[in-house]
């Protein structure tokens, strides 16, 4: 496999560890307003929200690099360096 093809992988991973980050975070919400309504304490429950929410941030970082480094592997593959023709060339 080749980096292109391993950015590509790794998108696919990212995209993954995303959506299941929002499900969580959606769950977690919703566990936050049950425990509203009955009259429990959601200290704990929001600051598991707070870090779901900064892990959620991190990986659409990680996701953005692994699209930086596709794009610079697309055009490294579209231009390929040339190589120094010396003084003769005109």
């Amino acid at each position: 496999m080749n980096d292109l093809q391993q950015e590509r992988e790794d998108l696919i991973a990212a995209d993954r560890h995303l959506a299941a980050g929002e499900q969580r975070i959606a769950a977690q919400l919703a566990l936050i307003q049950r425990m509203t309504r009955d009259g429990y304490d959601t200290t704990l429950a929001r600051d598991l929200l707070r870090v779901l929410d900064e892990t959620m941030a991190t990986w659409q970082e990680h996701r953005r690099l692994i699209l930086d480094a596709i794009a610079r592997h697309e055009r490294a593959s579209s231009n390929p360096p040339r190589t120094n023709p010396g003084p003769e060339a005109p």
